[in-house]
């Protein structure tokens, strides 16, 4: 990998919550997320979050709610896709559309990011689209490695996280150059 452009991060269970949805009312960051997502961010890595919110569709949720709750905690963009399980749509993970939407918009070469997150879908659409892999033990973690693994079958993960603190001191172990001590 060349130098990083961009980390895109999932929501549930990578940022914050647990293996389930929680909606922004409901939803609170893990206590160091806040401090991880500013630490790339004051290295200028863009960091974007792309997230499954199938409860918008069935009128759980709104998209707006979401947009702003992402918004808030500091992402240069956010790729959201609110279609249930069973509408067929590209942007669904494990399909790539919202990480080649990104791609398009931020004019990026996918195969200079980094995905991380929780769940085999996360990991699936980072590996069709040539992204690094980054699995976080946190929220679905131990299920994907455990429960879903024939879902990741010919995967390669990169590195496997205890969380995201943990996958964010791997990057600047390996990867990112920072000007602070």
């Amino acid at each position: 990998m060349n130098q990083i452009e961009a980390v895109f991060l999932d929501r549930d269970g990578t940022i914050g919550g647990d293996d389930t949805v929680h909606y922004p009312e409901e939803f609170e960051l893990f206590p160091y997320a806040a401090e991880e997502i500013n630490r790339l961010k004051r290295d200028n890595i863009k960091l974007f979050t792309f997230t499954n919110q199938p409860g918008i569709s069935r009128g759980l949720a709104k998209e707006e709610d979401f947009l702003n709750e992402l918004r808030e905690f500091g992402f240069d963009d956010i790729y959201l896709c609110p279609h249930s399980h069973n509408e067929g749509c590209a942007c669904r993970k494990p399909n790539t559309g919202m990480l080649e939407e990104a791609q398009r918009t931020h004019d990026l070469t996918l195969e200079n990011c980094v995905v991380i997150g929780d769940r085999w879908s996360d990991m699936a659409a980072a590996a069709k689209a040539g992204c690094m892999k980054i699995l976080v033990r946190t929220g679905a973690g131990e299920s994907s490695l455990t429960a879903h693994s024939e879902k990741l079958k010919g995967i390669k993960i990169d590195y496997i996280a205890n969380d995201l603190k943990d996958a964010v001191s791997w990057l600047y172990e390996n990867f990112i150059q920072s000007d602070r001590a």
